[in-house]
This record gives structure tokens, C-alpha cells and sequence, in this order.
């Protein structure tokens, strides 16, 4: 499967990146860019803002629909996983060790294939493995499976849903990975599989004769499958970084053939990757599809690089929805589970977040956090468990139906890693960003026009640039600061009280990114002064750290180094 297949499958299920000429080598790249990434959503609103908001990020695509029977469990097996599996130890393990339900049933429609392999089903989560056998495709078109979910019979869906399948050349067919948050609450349990799409998409592009030097706002029109334009205005961020700002408009009068936008930079013909932190599928104020993408300028250099307007257009559509009955078991994965009340404080003395519960299955370990206020992200941005000696990465879960006083930290359990209620488990959290709302002194603008000024101020003993200007009837405000240990500032205001004016953010931003730069726009703005406030700032500290013994749990468990 080529790069942009597997970058546009990123974001397809849930409206959410992609890649081209080279289709074989490229979408190898893309998929080492993290592809397999949840969706996640954003849970301020206008009044509360964060400045690290990620709208719909990155989203997965991929999907699936089949009847579940079982077969001999060698034949869920047979196939090789592995490269679909990547990062997913716990599933590969439970694999070898046979703890999968065997499924092996096809059903196919207009000539596509779909069969689902095996489930495994454990007290963390619940995976699916399946393939998707299409027959003959174009090099530049891929198929993709949308709106797959399991639901009980009151027709909800679960929460913490993704899906993701990628092409196996040896086989001329995609494997396909599901994974649900929905375990059995009981040893087992009737489900229904739901089915909305299975979709073939071709890829499209455009040319963009942008020049990236300008800070002027670009226009183009595009006039294809409902896109009507696209403006483009390039921001930097730092020395070597560039962020590509984007809207597209649509032609109303047309329905929507397209699917995921984003701009391609191609240096002397061959596709330059784009850096992490981009978002994309923000509706702007009227209805436009926003994204925010970045570069290293280094790589990008104006003379030998072109751009072009990439998406996915819909060439057929096999149409759901299809329901499926199914009866998922987590019996064999009980022997292997243990659950823990942890019940002790995130950091010695600090009661706003609490360890609260871990659960160990054979594929994965779960330990979730809650805080005392809603929606708070836990301050330290990387985790890690040392397990008799052997240290697991792990990375925070955030599924879009998540409660607002948990937070979950996922690890994968490697195989051969023997953990029974005696393994000495601990957990460390390291490099700490702290939230500062306590600054509310304004800073007065004055003279504003389209010359850009620059203020420098002290703001928690850091100093902050604070640059502003006009374009045609909009005003920006940039902020940023040279100590990388200032994290940025989240979001900007003008006034107080009912008649202030919020800022609207252009840049998009994410704990401990080190990006401390920010851009605020505010629109039709009239007058020559403003004072100006922040919501509130981010510092970082790399080297700030908490460790915590979970298993065997003592009473005098230190928290925080």
C-alpha cells in the first residue's frame, strides 16, 4: 500500500492526512508517522479555551463488517500480522498464545470481500482482525471501510473506537485492525458489528502556486468536486519551522466528492514530509475545512519546491448500514487478569490528582488517573512502568466519549513478560507542564497597523515577544519566547467581561510540543489600541518527574522526585 493511501486512511473514519508519486515508497513513510493514532476531541469551549486543542487531529480510517462462527483456531492465525501489529505487542502475544476467539467468516458485496479473522477480548479492550479482498485497483486509488461499531442492542455505540487496515502486497489484499474501548461486563456477551460504508477513493491533486515567503493571505481556486477555493497565509514558528494555515470553501450547489485535503510540498519532484502536530477538519466560521500543517523550512527551499492541494475522491460506495450479531467471550483472558485499587496521590502532597485503578491483562496494562476538576490533563507528558526490571512505554487515551475526571494511560504488555500480583510494578511520569491562570495584567497595544510591532514583557520571570499587526481589516497577535522552558501562551482576549473579545487561534498547539509559539486573529478589527490578556500559560520542565509503586501498593509510596 503506498504512502498516501495509509495518510489519507489516517483521518477518513472520522473526517480527519496523505502523499504521492511515488506511491509504493511513499506510503511506507507515511505510516511511520503514527497513523494508528485515536481520535481525539477537544472539551473546552469559547470561555474556557486551551491552547493545546487538537480538534480532530489525526483520525484513523479503515472499517470493517462480517458474521462471527467459530473455526479451528490455527486458521485466525495463520496469517501474518505482524506488520498491521506494530506497536501492538499485547495483540501479537495473545496471538501466539492462542487467547484469540476465532471468527472466520466472509461476506462479500458487488465483489468485495470482506472477512473477519479472529477477536480478542479482554477486561482493557476489545480487537478485531480482519482482511479486505478488492480484486484489481489503480495505483492511486485504495478502499476503506467507514463507520464500523459495536453495539449493544439499545443501539449505542461504544466509546474509544478506531479502525485502521493497510495493504498486503503478498497477499493483494488489506488487513485490518479494530480496536473498542467495550469489554463484556459479563464472561459473555450478545453485541451487535454495524457497517455504514465500504468506499473506494481515488487520489486527486492540485496545484497550488504558493509562495511561502509572503505573509499575506493566498487565495486559489479550485473549482473540482466541490471545492470552491482555498486560502493559504504561512506563519513561522521559530528559526527553522513554517505552519501552513488553511481553508477551503465549498460549492454549496454541489454535493460533497472529496475527502481530507491537505497541501503536498514536493522538493525537485519527490514529496517532503510534513512534521508532527498538525490538525486537521476545525470547521471555521462559515463552515470552511481548516488545517494547520508544518515544515522545516530547510527542507522546502522556495526555488525547488512546488505545491499541490492533495484529497480522496469518492468513486463508489458500497452502502450500509449492516448489522451482524455476535457473541464476544473475554473467558479466556480472565486467568491472566488482575485488577488494583491504587487510591494514591499522582505527586507527594499535591491531592488535585490520584492514582486510581490498574488493570494487567495478557495484552495490555491500564492505569487510569482522576483529577479533582473536569477536564484537566495530568501535568507530566510521558509514562513509563518499570516492570521486574523491564521498562514499558506508554501513551495517554483519550477516546472522544471519555469521562471528564479520567484520564487513562495505556501500555502494551510485551510477550513473555510473566506479571502475576507479587511483579513489582512502578510508574514514572516525566517532563511536567504546569498551568499558570493567576497573571491577568493586561498589555496595552497601541498605534496598531499593518507594520508589525513587537513587545517584549516578563511573564512568570520568562520573557515573551508579543508581536502585532493588521491585515487588510484583521488583527493579529503573536506570542513567543526564547526560553524554550516557557511553554505558551494558551490563548489571547481583548477586554473584560461581556463586551471582550476573544481571540480567535490560528496556530494549534499540544503540552510539552516545544512550540511555545502561538497566533491569535482577531477579525474586522477597528481602532488603533487594544488592551490585550491572556487565559492563562505553560511552563515545562523536561526534567521534573514523579514515581510511584503500584504493585506490591505500599502505604508509604514516595510520589515525585
Amino acid at each position: 500500500m503506498n504512502n498516501i493511501e495509509k495518510a489519507l486512511k489516517r483521518k477518513l473514519n472520522d473526517d480527519s492526512e496523505m502523499a504521492y508519486p511515488d506511491f509504493g515508497e511513499m506510503w511506507n513513510r507515511m505510516e511511520q508517522t503514527g497513523h494508528t493514532a485515536p481520535t481525539l476531541t477537544d472539551t473546552s469551549d469559547s470561555f474556557t479555551p486551551h491552547r493545546h486543542r487538537n480538534w480532530r487531529k489525526i483520525a484513523i480510517a479503515a472499517s470493517l463488517s462480517a458474521l462471527l462462527v467459530a473455526v479451528p483456531v490455527y486458521a485466525a492465525i495463520h496469517y501474518n500480522w505482524d506488520n498491521l501489529l506494530r506497536g501492538r505487542s499485547g495483540i501479537q502475544t495473545a496471538l501466539k498464545q492462542n487467547l484469540g476467539q476465532p471468527l472466520e467468516q466472509s461476506v462479500t458485496r458487488d465483489g468485495v470481500k470482506l472477512t473477519l479473522h479472529t477477536a480478542i477480548v479482554d477486561e482493557n479492550r476489545t480487537v478485531i482482525l480482519y482482511s479486505l479482498e478488492v480484486g484489481k485497483r489503480a495505483d492511486n486509488e485504495f478502499w476503506n471501510v467507514k463507520g464500523m461499531s459495536l453495539k449493544k442492542a439499545t443501539k449505542k455505540g461504544s466509546d474509544g473506537e478506531y479502525n485502521f487496515q493497510q495493504w498486503d502486497p503478498k497477499n493483494q489484499r488489506y488487513n485490518g485492525y479494530f480496536e473498542s474501548d467495550w469489554t463484556p461486563q459479563q464472561e459473555t456477551e450478545n453485541m451487535q458489528l454495524t457497517v455504514e460504508h465500504m468506499q473506494l477513493y481515488s487520489i486527486q491533486e492540485l496545484d497550488l502556486p504558493l509562495h511561502i515567503q509572503s505573509p499575506e493571505p493566498q487565495t486559489f481556486t479550485l473549482g473540482r468536486d466541490g471545492l470552491h477555493d482555498i486560502k493559504v497565509q504561512a506563519f513561522d514558528q521559530g528559526k527553522d519551522k513554517l505552519m501552513l494555515s488553511s481553508a477551503i470553501t465549498f460549492d454549496s450547489s454541489m454535493p460533497k466528492k472529496w475527502d481530507n485535503p491537505q497541501i503536498m510540498a514536493y522538493k525537485g519532484g519527490i514529496p517532503v514530509m510534513s512534521q508532527p502536530g498538525g490538525a486537521f477538519g476545525k470547521p471555521g466560521e462559515n463552515r470552511e475545512y481548516t488545517a494547520q500543517q508544518y515544515f522545516k523550512r530547510s527542507d522546502i527551499p522556495e526555488e525547488q519546491t512546488t505545491y499541490k492541494l492533495q484529497y480522496a475522491k469518492t468513486e463508489k460506495s458500497i452502502d450500509g448500514p449492516i448489522e451482524f450479531d455476535l457473541q464476544l467471550s473475554k473467558k479466556q483472558m480472565e486467568s491472566g487478569t488482575i485488577k488494583t485499587v491504587l487510591d494514591t496521590p499522582l505527586e507527594k502532597g499535591e491531592p488535585n490528582f490520584t492514582m486510581e485503578h490498574m488493570i494487567v491483562t495478557p495484552t495490555q496494562i491500564r492505569v487510569t488517573v482522576r483529577s479533582k476538576k473536569k477536564f484537566v490533563d495530568i501535568p507530566y507528558q510521558k509514562y513509563s512502568l518499570s516492570v521486574n526490571g523491564k521498562t514499558l512505554e506508554g501513551n495517554r487515551w483519550s477516546p472522544p466519549n471519555s469521562k471528564p475526571y479520567l484520564t487513562t494511560i495505556r501500555f502494551e504488555r510485551p510477550s513473555e513478560l510473566v506479571i502475576t500480583k507479587d511483579t513489582p510494578i512502578t510508574f514514572t511520569g516525566k517532563y511536567k507542564v504546569t498551568i499558570h491562570s493567576d497573571d491577568k495584567t493586561p498589555l496595552r497595544l497601541t498605534h496598531i497597523s499593518d507594520q508589525r510591532q513587537t513587545l517584549t514583557t516578563q511573564i512568570g520571570g520568562y520573557p515573551v515577544n508579543w508581536t502585532y499587526y493588521k491585515q487588510g481589516a484583521d488583527l493579529f497577535v503573536e506570542t513567543d519566547s526564547e526560553d524554550v522552558r516557557f511553554g505558551g501562551i494558551n490563548q489571547t482576549h481583548i477586554g473584560l467581561g461581556k463586551e471582550r473579545i476573544i481571540g480567535k487561534p490560528i496556530t494549534t498547539n499540544f503540552n510539552g510540543d516545544g512550540n511555545n509559539k502561538a497566533v491569535d486573529v482577531y477579525k474586522n478589527f477597528k481602532g488603533t489600541e487594544a488592551s490585550i490578556y491572556m487565559f492563562y500559560y505553560t511552563t515545562d520542565d523536561p526534567e521534573a518527574g514523579t514515581t510511584i509503586p503500584l504493585q506490591p501498593l505500599t502505604n508509604t509510596s514516595e510520589a515525585s522526585e
